[in-house]
C-alpha cells in the first residue's frame, strides 16, 4: 500500500459521506453535470448516477493504476503524485456538482 493511498481513501470517504450528506437535499431526479461558457447545463445524469458514479469511476481508476503499476512498471511513472492528485480532483468536483445541484430548486 502507498501513502498516497491513505489520501484516495479519504477522497473516497469524502464523496461517499457527501452522497449521504448532500443527496437527500436534492430534490430533483437529474442533475447537471457540465456547464457551458454561458453557465447553462449542457447534460444531465440520473442523480444516482451523479451520486454514485464518482466512488465507483474512482476504484475503477485506482485499479487501472494499480494494473499498469505491478505489469507494466516501466511504462508508469509518479504514480503516488498521480493518486494524490486524481484523488483531490475527483473528490473535489464531485463535492462542487453535488453542492450545485443542490442550490437548484
Amino acid at each position: 500500500m502507498l501513502p498516497a493511498d491513505y489520501v484516495f481513501g479519504i477522497a473516497v470517504a469524502l464523496v461517499v459521506a457527501s452522497n449521504f450528506y448532500l443527496g437527500r437535499r436534492i430534490e430533483r431526479e437529474r442533475v447537471a453535470m457540465q456547464w457551458g461558457p454561458s453557465g447553462e447545463p449542457t447534460w444531465y445524469a440520473p442523480k444516482w448516477l451523479a451520486m454514485w458514479g464518482m466512488p465507483a469511476f474512482m476504484v475503477a481508476v485506482r485499479l487501472l493504476i494499480w494494473l499498469a503499476s505491478t505489469y507494466a512498471p516501466q511504462s508508469v511513472h509518479s504514480v503516488e503524485l498521480g493518486i494524490v492528485i486524481f484523488s483531490v480532483i475527483a473528490a473535489g468536483s464531485h463535492v462542487f456538482v453535488l453542492m450545485k445541484a443542490r442550490a437548484v430548486r
